[in-house]
């Protein structure tokens, strides 16, 4: 059989090195061509992985062999009579769940930023040889990945997991992170599917607790789709560090960052809302598995990983799937009604609050995601919508219009299932106009209107009427009733620098902007801790003079103080809903109200 043999060694951890071989059995006698993929998918920007290549070279039954590089990711090496192998480095120091990174206590990688595409070569079969630590320093160590275990290899992966794997394509190879180092780790079934949490990094967490409440998540999300689940297995890789957040979704398997504060400590009782925010990003990886793993845009099939692939559908692959997360956590009983509206709340007040949202549309906010969303600066608030948010307030509106408008007949849960016989379980890529014509089908519904107003139109959404129909009021406030400059800061030790001036509050229409330095506000040092309580002297509609260094210039600015925003919504269910509103609640989160207690 025709096979691509990789090897990977942490060859020096203290250096962030690893030592990366890749073996063609049987290169392309015209000469073989090799690549590193720009990006990897779930994260739609390009980054250029090539980049962290250190050297490389070629050689074939022991001689050199030619190696060319002719653009930014691409070698080809020249033509050689045997079996071919290229031995590079690779610089590992990228603490997020998109890359690599390895030190003296653990390693992880994706395969997009360590193992190189053989061109042609679709069919051969792809092995994979994930070694020790070279200097000794993991012999504790263990591995935990969900690539298949090479059967009837001379080297299968042992207990601890070292060893040799497979895999029967590139794509499939790259979709299977890998971590190895000390962790703590908890299993437990899901559907009669086996799951894994492994989490490394220092932890004092309830693992027992952790496995209960995310097996009733995961059994809820299997039971939306259909048993039986679409992988053998799945496994959450969590890297605990003080702050952070961020997780990146494939096919049996995700990749989580979190504080470590996040996890539950021992007999934590209730639910907090950290530990909620957890178990949502893990809720929220997991949907994945169906919603974009499996049911895609038709521009990812397939990948294109040396360029951007656009799709005008990101709101619905992150929007829904931002959208599932969080009442999964209800669904399944780990959250009740009240903690799920505060969390839902929390969505309608991040899009109200940036007023991108009236010039971005979210069929745009995708398409460009590319150069935008991953490309934040000073003024994204002022100029983009998320997807991820405004993403989900639409499946929460698509969701209640269904509802409503078909009696009860039809609802979002039967729109994912109909995805996922058409497109998941087939292989075909959604038309950009795919969702609303599967809505309609199954609902018998006009909902052109719908859709040209949340998804190519920028007008607020009807989130508020619909919530009504549920028996839910919605109401905004001020954060504070402090006056507001309309700016967000950043302590630049124990000076205070301007990072982000929203669109038409007192500190734009003054002419402060981003990067500016705040000195003093009417003659008072400002600092990083007392911002607030210097504004707080002042009422709405008074005028403070703001004076800034802008570089190594001192500027002085007249700034009119404008009354906080009242967009921090609050959600909240009517105290006598009618039937048919209770009804609806019902059938939409779940009868009645649950304590937050342990599975």
């Amino acid at each position: 059989m025709k096979t691509i043999l990789y090897t990977i060694t942490p060859s020096h951890p203290a250096a962030h090195l690893f030592a990366v071989s890749c073996t063609v059995s049987e290169p392309d006698p015209a000469g073989q061509r090799f690549s590193l993929p720009a990006w990897i998918p779930g994260s739609y920007m390009i980054r250029e992985f090539a980049r962290n290549i250190v050297r490389i070279q070629a050689e074939s039954m022991g001689e050199p062999v030619r190696l060319r590089k002719f653009d930014k990711h691409t070698w080809l090496a020249a033509p050689c009579s045997g079996p071919l192998t290229l031995t590079y480095e690779v610089y590992a120091w990228d603490m997020s769940v998109r890359c690599a990174h390895l030190d003296t206590t653990n390693g992880f990688f994706n395969g997009t930023q360590v193992f190189l595409a053989v061109a042609g070569a679709d069919a051969f079969d792809h092995l994979v040889d994930v070694r020790r630590p070279a200097d000794g320093i993991g012999d504790d160590w263990r591995v935990a990945t969900t690539l298949t275990e090479a059967a009837g290899r001379k080297v299968a992966a042992k207990r601890d997991g070292f060893g040799v794997y497979r895999a029967a394509s590139y794509d499939e190879l790259i979709d299977h992170p890998v971590a190895m180092g000390r962790f703590a780790s908890v299993k437990f079934d899901a559907c009669g599917v086996p799951h894994e949490v492994a989490i490394w990094g220092r932890i004092h967490a309830d693992m027992q607790r952790i496995a209960a409440d995310l097996a009733r998540i995961c059994t809820a999300h299997i039971r939306l789709f259909g048993e039986p689940a679409p992988f053998p297995r799945y496994l959450f890789l969590v890297h605990a560090v003080a702050e952070g957040h961020g997780g990146l979704e494939h096919r049996n398997s995700t990749a989580l960052i979190c504080a470590r504060d996040d996890l539950p400590a021992p007999n934590c009782g209730a639910v907090s809302d950290r530990y909620a925010s957890f178990l949502s990003l893990c809720s929220h990886e997991y949907f994945h598995s169906w919603n974009v793993k499996r049911i895609k845009p038709a521009a990812f099939v397939p990948y294109d990983l040396s360029r951007e692939n656009h799709t005008g559908l990101l709101w619905v692959f992150e929007g829904f799937t931002s959208y599932y997360d969080d009442l999964g956590l209800r669904r399944s009983g780990v959250i009740d009604v009240e903690a799920y509206l505060a969390r839902l709340a929390n969505t309608i007040s991040r899009v109200q609050q940036g007023s991108g949202r009236k010039k971005q549309t979210l069929a745009e906010s995708s398409f460009d995601a590319w150069i935008k969303y991953y490309r934040q600066d000073e003024n994204s608030p002022n100029a983009i919508v998320s997807y991820y948010d405004k993403g989900a307030l639409v499946a929460l509106c698509l969701d209640l219009t269904l509802r409503i408008r078909s009696g009860g007949r039809v609802s979002l849960d039967d729109v994912m299932r109909e995805l996922w016989r058409l497109f998941g379980q087939t292989g075909r890529g959604v038309a950009e106009d795919g969702i609303r014509r599967v809505a309609e089908s199954l609902s018998g519904l006009d909902l052109r209107r719908f859709f040209a107003a949340a998804v190519d139109g920028t007008g607020d959404l009807p989130v508020k009427r619909l919530l009504g129909a549920a028996g839910i009021a919605q109401s905004f406030v001020s954060l504070s009733s402090t006056p507001s400059l309309a700016i967000k800061c950043a302590s630049d030790g124990n000076n205070l620098r301007v990072s982000q001036v929203f669109d038409d509050g007192a500190a734009q229409r003054a002419g402060i902007s981003a990067g500016d330095t705040l000195i003093a506000i009417d003659g008072l040092r400002v600092n990083s801790g007392n911002l607030e309580p210097l504004l707080a002297r002042h009422q709405a509609g008074e005028k403070i003079i703001v004076h800034a260094f802008r570089g190594d210039e001192l500027m002085s600015f007249n700034a009119l103080l404008q009354q906080a925003a009242e967009d921090v919504c609050k959600l909240r269910p009517m105290l006598r809903p009618k039937p048919a509103q209770l009804a609806l609640r019902n059938d939409w989160l779940g009868r009645g109200m649950v304590t937050n207690q342990p599975g």
